[in-house]
């Protein structure tokens, strides 16, 4: 099993990254958090990784911090979770918010991430609350990371409103989210504003 990768930034695209290791590139799923922290292409890139193996697919789903790689495995352990969802989950929120989410019981909230009702977040709620809480109360807060701007809006706006439209918001929804975008923002740091935005 890969565990981690180290290597080059060959591309990134919303839900994708390729990472050049020696020579051999690897195709990595990533939650549009991880999407967003990404480094540009040619710079040098580690992610946590874990490889899932069905008989029709070899999928490595990639994490830039240990954080969302443990949530990602947590989530699985609930009935009807699997790694896409998880990610899917991992996307719509920062694993810090989403972990608070947890340990406080906040289904409403879990319940406006696409792709899950209320009976799915309630019981997301009732396994995994009680680990939430003992990994809130021991770990201690930190800021979130600034955001820069760089990047033309309209080719940004599109990209942006097809991983929404991808993770389950309607375009609609997307399209009004980003026009208060201002348009000098990167598309990474407009995509993790949206679903800040979304998650309120």
């Amino acid at each position: 099993m890969i565990g981690a990768l180290r290597g080059k930034l060959e591309a990134k695209s919303p839900g994708t990254a390729l990472v050049d290791v020696g020579g051999v590139v690897y195709e990595v799923a990533v939650s549009l958090q991880t999407f967003a922290r990404l480094p540009e292409p040619g710079e040098p890139v580690r992610l946590d990784v874990v490889t899932h193996v069905r008989e029709d697919a070899f999928v490595l789903f990639g994490f830039l911090d240990r954080d969302e790689k443990e949530l990602f495995h947590w989530l699985q352990t609930v009935s009807g979770v699997g790694p896409r969802l998880a990610l899917n989950i991992l996307s719509g929120l920062p694993a810090r918010e989403l972990r608070s989410a947890l340990a406080t019981g906040d289904a409403a909230r879990l319940c406006r991430l696409p792709g899950i009702g209320r009976k799915t977040a309630d019981r997301l709620v009732l396994e995994l609350r009680e680990r939430s809480m003992k990994a809130e109360a021991a770990t201690p807060d930190e800021g979130s990371p600034a955001p820069s701007a760089e990047g033309a809006a309209g080719a940004r706006d599109e990209e942006a409103i097809s991983a929404l439209v991808n993770l389950g918001y309607k375009r609609a929804d997307a399209e009004k989210v980003l026009r208060d975008i201002p348009p000098d923002v990167r598309l990474e740091d407009a995509i993790r504003d949206a679903l800040r935005r979304f998650a309120r």
